[in-house]
């Protein structure tokens, strides 16, 4: 049998062979929304909310006519001097043959193109699928250190549980009654709402929490005296992923941000997904309290310089 590859660069009419390649290369959790990660990590250009641009670069390894293997990167929205390797993924029957290595050097030398000078295993928000490499993908970890990426940071998502009695389901009724008594009003975005809360997520956390408002699902948010005191979105980063998040320091101490949470993970639930991912998450104790979510993922964050 001939196991002879070839590196091209990445079609559209190969993103189906692409999408089927992760669904039996990456994690269960991460194959299971194989085509949303594709789509999403593909996208290039700007992004509505923020000032950065997005290239990117892919790149597939073929064995006769079938995808083997497929890397994806892209340039730093916040700093254009990073490179991110986006996605990498082998068919399991095609590893240890130098195939991930190759598909690594090849993104590299693309994204060195484009004037990097240090390339990446870190999520590019607001585009992003992962934080970094999830420790449990041995072979993902063993291709970083093999290419001489250096781990420079960790990061964690934690996992909300959506089957029905869990906390994150609890009802916010009593909550919301006692914020109306305070005269703020919470209330599920419509389009017309959206320029507003991405000017004030700009304002408050940055661009990069604007473009993903920008591309949400769903967004869900607290206003008094027409001022907007705080937001939660779902589904920009992947279908299954909460956030982010975020509330006015006047707003602080009121109960906005539980209440906005657990609004957008009974959505996600109604959506019909059992589990949501709070992805690179700051305050653990915040969603261990508010949504009794724990920490389940880890990542390793990795660099490397150009030569």
């Amino acid at each position: 049998m001939d196991h002879a590859y070839q590196l091209t660069e990445l079609t559209p009419a190969q993103v189906p062979a692409v999408i089927s390649l992760c669904r039996a290369a990456l994690l269960p959790a991460d194959a299971a929304e194989a085509d949303a990660i594709v789509e999403r990590l593909r996208s290039p250009g700007p992004v509505p909310g923020s000032t950065g641009l997005r290239r990117t670069t892919g790149s597939v390894a073929v064995v006769g006519s079938s995808v083997v293997g497929v890397v994806l990167g892209s340039t730093g929205y916040g700093d254009a001097s990073v490179g991110h390797v986006d996605l990498v993924a082998v068919d399991p029957a095609h590893r240890r043959r130098g195939i991930g290595r190759a598909l690594v050097e090849r993104v590299s030398a693309a994204l060195g193109a484009f004037g990097v000078t240090s390339v990446a295993f870190v999520g590019n928000a607001p585009v992003y699928a992962w934080p970094g490499i999830d420790v449990r993908y041995t072979a993902a970890v063993c291709l970083a250190e093999a290419c001489g990426f250096a781990r420079t940071d960790i990061a964690w998502n934690m996992t909300a549980d959506l089957t029905e009695g869990s906390p994150a389901l609890a009802s916010t009724a009593e909550a919301e009654a006692r914020l109306a008594d305070a005269g703020v009003a919470v209330r599920r975005a419509v389009p017309a709402d959206v320029p507003g809360l991405v000017e004030f997520a700009v304002s408050q956390f940055g661009p990069g929490w604007g473009a993903e408002i920008a591309g949400s699902a769903g967004i869900h948010f607290a206003v008094r005296d027409g001022d907007v005191l705080g937001f939660a979105c779902w589904g920009s980063s992947r279908p299954s992923y909460f956030g982010p998040m975020g509330t006015a320091p006047a707003a602080r101490g009121l109960g906005v941000g539980g209440v906005l949470l657990r609004r957008c993970l009974r959505e996600q639930q109604a959506a019909g997904l059992s589990s949501a991912q709070i992805g690179w998450v700051g305050p653990v104790p915040f969603y261990s309290a508010n949504a009794g979510a724990r920490i389940e993922r880890v990542f390793f964050l990795y660099r490397r310089e150009m030569v």
